[in-house]
């Protein structure tokens, strides 16, 4: 049996790299459980948000909510400037503004620069207007998230 060599601790080279492992594990352990927590926190914030939100954009924004849960699960849930937004890496890829609470004649749902759907032309819009949206708008926007959802 080969003997370890101590370094004069009491603890042998191989004995302390274990605990420098054992160590990091456990700060990764504690890292992951805090990300949870400001992940379920951030969801309870949108989900409050949505709620708070008048009647109609309410119902929009649950609407486009399901889309992105859907389409996009990678994506999680964050304010952004005080209204429903969806994140990679902490960064708000596509997100929803209510009219009614902007005051504003319209709701909009958009894509953040961080979603890069360049398209080859060099132009390709960034957020939509939702004034009663029909059935090939929704299933516009399901297509812009499932192509965000494609860039993760």
């Amino acid at each position: 049996m080969a003997q370890q060599q101590n370094d004069g601790d009491g603890f042998s080279r191989e004995e302390r790299a274990s605990m420098r492992a054992r160590a990091a594990e456990l700060q990764a352990e504690a890292k992951r459980a805090k990300n949870a927590e400001k992940a379920a926190a951030e969801a309870a914030e949108v989900a409050a948000k949505i709620e708070s939100m008048p009647d109609e954009d309410r119902r929009m924004a649950e609407r486009v909510h399901r889309i992105v849960a859907e389409e996009a699960p990678g994506l999680a849930p964050k304010l952004y400037y005080g209204q429903p937004g969806y994140a990679r890496d902490g960064k708000v890829i596509v997100f929803f503004r209510s009219g009614q609470m902007d005051k504003l004649r319209y709701s909009t749902f958009g894509v953040s620069p961080h979603a890069e759907l360049d398209e080859a032309s060099g132009f390709r819009p960034t957020s939509w207007a939702l004034i009663e949206p029909t059935d090939a708008a929704w299933k516009t926007l399901t297509e812009v998230v499932r192509r965000v959802s494609s860039d993760s």
